[in-house]
């Protein structure tokens, strides 16, 4: 996905940005874990397959890199409110995508190029009929904060040299979409996700010096967002082992390029053959 530029310095080094997104970033969360356990037909499984999907679109399309893990926040949230058939996944996902890159992106997905990315399984008038309902059900309230929002506020607090902060925020970028494919990373505020993430990112990328050890780094991160430094390792050590898992499950298949639109969520498929690394995730060298 396209890289963004950084924001403002001084209104980055403005402690009521941060502390704006912090009181801000509960009240858009899902109600309960996705799938909410009132979805009969929707499984962890096929939430994780239309997530990987949605990612590959994103990939595809070069989309800013916070239309992703703004349309997944779309997806749980609706998911927790509204019972669904799993024939309806694959396009409340396309209208999710739609809805988020309208919002954030400097230009939208197209309706039919995301009917052709379904392999033409709805149809223009369908995704623009869901949209409405997808905008109804959450009550047209789409400025949720996201993981990605707090990425530039709190690396402008952490002591690195610039050009290592840009690789670490592009790393952290890939680490805050792979959470989002995972139904369990929705315990976690989005702030513990982008401090986790960039921890993860530090310790991958081993910028750390011996000063700045992964201790003390955890132990900032924790402090800029007023969290437990337990609870904050904790969620660095999820990204971990799940960042572990996927290029394990990357190594073990094919490495045959899969098209999106001939691996789309089937109504009538429980089980999709569709790699769960998001792209970008298979160049991080640790």
């Amino acid at each position: 996905m396209e890289e963004e530029e950084g924001g403002d310095p001084e209104l980055l080094g403005d402690r009521r940005g941060l502390q704006d997104l912090l009181s801000r970033e509960g009240r858009r969360r899902p109600r309960a874990a996705p799938p909410s356990p009132f979805q009969e037909e929707i499984q962890p499984g096929m939430r994780k397959t239309l997530a990987v999907w949605m990612l590959k679109v994103c990939e595809e399309q070069k989309c800013e890199e916070e239309v992703f893990p703004l349309a997944m926040n779309y997806v749980d949230r609706y998911l927790s409110c509204v019972p669904t058939r799993k024939n309806h996944l694959q396009l409340l996902g396309a209208v999710c995508m739609l809805l988020a890159s309208k919002l954030c992106g400097t230009t939208p997905l197209g309706m039919e190029k995301l009917c052709i990315y379904t392999d033409n399984s709805f149809t223009p008038s369908e995704v623009l009929g869901w949209e409405c309902l997808v905008l109804e059900k959450l009550k047209w309230d789409l400025a949720s904060v996201i993981a990605n929002d707090f990425l530039d506020h709190i690396l402008q607090q952490v002591p690195l040299p610039q050009h290592k902060l840009d690789l670490v925020k592009k790393h952290a970028q890939t680490f805050i979409a792979l959470c989002a494919t995972d139904y369990t990373f929705a315990m976690y505020p989005p702030s513990m996700i982008a401090t986790g993430s960039i921890g993860a990112a530090v310790h991958g990328l081993s910028t750390s010096s011996s000063n700045f050890s992964g201790e003390a780094l955890t132990a900032l991160l924790a402090s800029i967002i007023g969290t437990e430094v337990d609870c904050l390792k904790a969620c660095q050590e999820h990204i971990e082992a799940s960042l572990d898992e996927n290029l394990k499950q990357t190594s073990s298949q094919s490495r045959q390029e899969h098209n999106p639109s001939k691996n789309a969520v089937y109504p009538d498929s429980q089980e999709v053959n569709l790699t769960s690394t998001p792209t970008d995730v298979t160049d991080i060298n640790l």
